[in-house]
């Protein structure tokens, strides 16, 4: 019998393009080589603003006394967008932050860490923050730190500052060298370009995943004349608290010392920036910063007890709240914004460990994607979460709709009412213990099929 030439002309074919399968994914899959830096590539076409994003676009900031700002496009990792940010600060600013805990802490946070630890003197040549996007410089090896150097000493040389006052963070695909002769070429351009009001700019530039740049303000009556601050900020997925989170700039022309600013942040972070997550990862890159230029009319702040202390303190957690809350209301994928307040637990401790347990819960957030009032959810997250808890004293809430207590579901209890809550966009969610008197609120966001479709293809 004559062999069936075509039939094995189909198996070689069938073969080839399994060869050729696996060929592309190892091409898109595998890294560039640790000498050459990871070329530019096109900006992909923005994803939807998220439906939860404040009315009216990004908000008008008041003018910082001492501050400017400048972004360029560098093609850091992307074409056709600003990716480098800078903001020159004005002789005497005193600055504060706080950074991510992550054991793989990228190159630019070690170095900010240790310059803060040094304590520089607020010299009469000013400070200075570098900020890129598209590549997070971690994970880099001794190269991430000759990095750093190399941009900061480029922005010392360019602002006549001392490269111990030149702060930088970077943001974006971890394990990637950092192209940083892209960001020292462009330095002498951002230089030239500084300007007070170009604050929206800057943070746009900082932006990856987001799909909204993201700003907060308030302004306080002083002695003598008022104090405004102003901050951005830039997150969207690998969001969880760990001493701060994603990347936040704040300015104040407040005249107050370094100790002091540094005592007002660090005691307002937990209930801020430590109080959200989106899907319960810690990038290795977060840092928030907080820089005070002291050119305000105002008498200096010099005792955190004073009412004007009280007061700025209260402004800016404000504005650290408000930028925390826009950090979840562009959570990757995000349609719902949820509140989770625990109360009635052993102490503080536990009544973290609760709420926290039900945000990071992905089945939970899958529920409420789904708009599905499943409070067997609830149970169980508060029951794997570590904290003390007792069945029949625990009582669940979807918004102020009884859902269960006494170890069962209430009696008046119907579905469609707790459906109905989860058809909202804003969700509360109320959890007591019924043990002591430790409360905890947090906020996340649902977990949706788009939060999957932005992270599987993020390298690409």
């Amino acid at each position: 019998m004559a062999k069936d030439k075509s039939a094995d002309w189909k198996v070689e074919a069938k073969e080839l393009r399994a060869k050729l399968a696996k060929l592309r994914k190892r091409l898109k899959e595998e890294p560039a080589p640790a000498a050459v830096a990871a070329p530019a590539t096109a900006a992909k076409a923005p994803s939807p603003v998220s439906p939860l994003a404040p009315a009216g676009g990004f908000p008008a900031l008041p003018v910082i006394g001492g501050v400017s700002f400048a972004a360029v496009e560098a093609g850091v990792r992307y074409k056709n967008r600003k990716d480098v940010m800078l903001v020159r600060l004005a002789p005497g600013t005193a600055i504060a932050g706080v950074f991510t805990r992550s054991s793989t802490r990228a190159a630019c946070v070690l170095d900010c860490q240790a310059k803060l630890a040094i304590r520089a003197p607020a010299t009469d040549q000013g400070a200075a923050i570098v900020v890129n996007s598209g590549n997070a410089n971690a994970f880099t090896g001794a190269n991430g730190q000759a990095s750093v150097d190399r941009v900061t000493g480029a922005v010392a040389a360019a602002l006549g500052v001392p490269a111990a006052r030149i702060f930088s963070s970077s943001t974006g695909v971890i394990g990637e060298p950092l192209p940083d002769d892209r960001i020292t070429a462009k330095i002498g351009e951002l230089a030239e370009a500084l300007r007070e009001d170009a604050i929206e700019m800057a943070a746009r530039a900082i932006m990856t995943t987001d799909t909204f740049p993201k700003g907060a303000s308030a302004e306080i009556a002083g002695e003598g004349g008022p104090i405004r601050i102003a901050g951005i900020a830039k997150g969207s997925g690998m969001i969880a608290p760990d001493m701060a989170t994603m990347l936040v700039y704040i300015f104040t022309d407040a005249a107050i010392s370094a100790a002091n600013l540094q005592k007002m942040l660090s005691r307002n972070v937990d209930a801020t920036f430590n109080a959200i997550t989106v899907d319960s990862d810690t990038s290795t890159s977060d840092a928030l910063i907080l820089a005070a230029t002291g050119q305000s009319p105002a008498a200096p702040i010099t005792t955190l007890r004073g009412k004007v202390a009280r007061s700025f303190e209260a402004a800016l957690r404000g504005v650290m709240m408000n930028l925390a809350h826009q950090v979840i209301r562009d959570g990757e994928g995000a349609t719902k914004f949820v509140e989770i307040r625990v109360t009635g637990a052993t102490d503080a401790a536990d009544a973290h460990k609760v709420a926290m347990a039900i945000a990071n819960s992905p089945l939970v957030k899958t529920a409420i994607a789904g708009e599905d009032p499943n409070w067997g959810r609830i149970v169980a997250a508060v029951g794997k979460s570590g904290a003390a808890a007792d069945r029949d004293r625990l009582t669940i809430r979807f918004g102020d709709t009884l859902v269960a207590e006494n170890g069962w579901r209430a009696p008046d209890y119907r579905e469609e009412e707790g459906a109905a809550h989860m058809q909202g966009q804003e969700l509360l969610i109320q959890v007591d213990l019924g043990l002591g008197k430790g409360a905890k609120t947090v906020w996340t966001c649902d977990l949706t099929h788009r939060y999957i479709d932005i992270n599987a293809d993020y390298r690409s």
